[in-house]
């Protein structure tokens, strides 16, 4: 107990050493926001990795899919890095690039306001991106605070919370975007030794990757089938979910905006795929493993009353169960990593569509670039205030609150973000159309009764669809074209 308090400290040390160099390197809102725009491929690659993966996929997602879907949870992650990563770099990193130095824009809101000559388009962006980012961050919140409380017995729920906090608005107030791509090299090294140790010390616990298999074969042969017992339709709608969203996810196209050339994208292409893959799997195996090592009699805390499994509390449950103590403090700084920096992109987003898209954009276009720098800094901490308030009430289990979050704004941007870069006559009735009606459409499917995943799915479906025929249907002539 007393050395992962150490490792820790010192972890939450190094991360503010490197914030306060960040700080007194960051001269301007560029800086602070995207690092004056010229950052390496590593750094690139490593950031969009890690915050692509977060305690949201390590316990959230790898223990409830894992546990329904069985190793078919795996296609999950497989469709992540060759979908959500590697097709996302190749076809929209250096097109992401151009268009945020042509249209001289820092954030995806000013893009479709300057693409589609459109301020509405801002406005809407702008508070879709606020009001649907609190909760994915309160998700990680969540998951890191669950991981914390089952580490280290007689640490409550809310002692995490609310440290993990105060701790991620002071790291990213100080350094901003800059400290932030420097401490995610170091984020994603961790995360590459941690999933090989965690997969080496799980299949060894299990006997052999054939023993497991075999164990789960004969609770339910469908948990080593190619498709999991929920079925096809749900496992589709998670792959779509979580690989298709990131073509849109402000917080990943961010991070092309900050990239330094084409050559840098050619690099970090290659790097953050094969870094996306080990750790997709790896997460979605591990979570698959929970049956074989877990039931109500061996370990109750990942159980509810009647028996059913608590899905946020499995794999906590698990990696302490299963980790030597020896080995536990590399799990905890892995998913630690993973979610600090996944924590840090959706803060810095979230923050920009608040101060700069709404406040600079509609309010106070005068601002000074030094005021603004001020006001994004602020708004860090009031959005980490907000996510951690979230937390604190826990209104639903982490998958659904992801799958409300990818879904949400997914639908809301798919369409206008990705026809706006590659079709030259979306227009901006298209773009409108995509954009209010995709929302619309997640949103009313989820209020029904359709789980978030599948609502998210259609929703993206739509937005999709509509901005190409609408503006084929209703031409509008846009000032500013591709």
């Amino acid at each position: 107990m007393v050395i992962k308090i150490i490792l820790i400290s010192l972890y939450a040390l190094m991360i503010l050493v490197i914030g306060y160099i960040g700080m007194r390197r960051t001269k301007s809102f560029k800086d602070f926001f995207h690092g004056g725009a010229n950052i390496g491929p590593w750094m690139s690659a490593f950031s969009y990795g890690t915050a692509y993966f977060s305690a949201v996929v390590f316990i959230g997602f790898a223990g409830k899919v894992g546990w329904g879907f069985g190793y078919s949870g795996m296609w999950i992650g497989i469709f992540n890095g060759l979908v959500g990563v590697l097709g996302v770099w190749a076809l929209l990193g250096w097109r992401i690039k151009k268009i945020s130095v042509e249209y001289k824009v820092d954030t995806m809101s000013e893009y479709l306001e300057k693409r589609y000559n459109s301020p509405f388009l801002k406005l809407f962006a702008s508070i879709a991106i606020f009001v649907f980012l609190v909760p994915y961050s309160a998700a990680v919140f969540i998951g890191l605070s669950y991981l914390f409380t089952y580490s280290f017995p007689g640490i409550q729920y809310w002692h995490t919370v609310v440290f993990m906090g105060v701790f991620t608005a002071l790291y990213l107030v100080m350094g901003g975007y800059k400290s932030m791509a420097i401490v995610d090299v170091i984020f994603g090294m961790i995360m590459t030794a941690g999933v090989i140790i965690l997969v080496a010390v799980t299949v060894n616990k299990g006997g052999g990757f054939q023993n497991i298999t075999e164990g789960l074969n004969q609770i339910n042969p469908g948990l080593t089938a190619v498709i999991g017992p929920p079925g096809w339709w749900p496992l589709f709608s998670l792959i779509i979910l979580t690989s298709v969203a990131p073509f849109a996810m402000p917080q990943l196209v961010q991070k092309f905006y900050a990239i330094r050339d084409r050559r840098s994208v050619y690099i970090g292409m290659i790097a953050s795929t094969l870094f996306s893959l080990l750790i997709g799997i790896v997460a979605y195996y591990i979570g698959s493993t929970s049956r074989f090592f877990l039931n109500p009699e061996n370990s109750p805390n990942a159980f509810l009353a009647d028996g059913n499994p608590n899905v946020d509390a499995l794999m906590p449950v698990m990696l302490t169960t299963v980790i030597p103590n020896s080995l536990s403090i590399v799990v905890l700084l892995l998913i630690l990593a993973a979610s600090m920096s996944t924590l840090a992109s959706l803060i810095l987003i979230s923050s920009s569509s608040l101060s700069k898209d709404f406040y600079a954009g509609f309010i106070n276009r005068n601002l000074s670039d030094k005021r603004l720098t001020l006001l994004m800094r602020v708004s860090n901490a009031f959005f980490v205030l907000l996510s951690v308030i979230i937390a604190l009430i826990k209104p639903e289990t982490i998958v659904t609150i992801l799958g409300i979050s990818w879904g949400a704004i997914g639908s809301a941007f798919l369409g206008p973000f990705v026809w706006g870069l590659f079709m030259k006559k979306a227009n901006k009735a298209g773009a409108i159309a995509s954009m209010v009606l995709g929302l619309a459409a997640c949103i009313i499917l989820y209020v029904v009764g359709i789980p978030s995943p599948e609502a998210g799915t259609i929703g993206m479906g739509v937005s999709l669809v509509l901005n190409p025929v609408v503006s084929f249907l209703v031409p509008v002539k846009t000032s500013i074209q591709n």
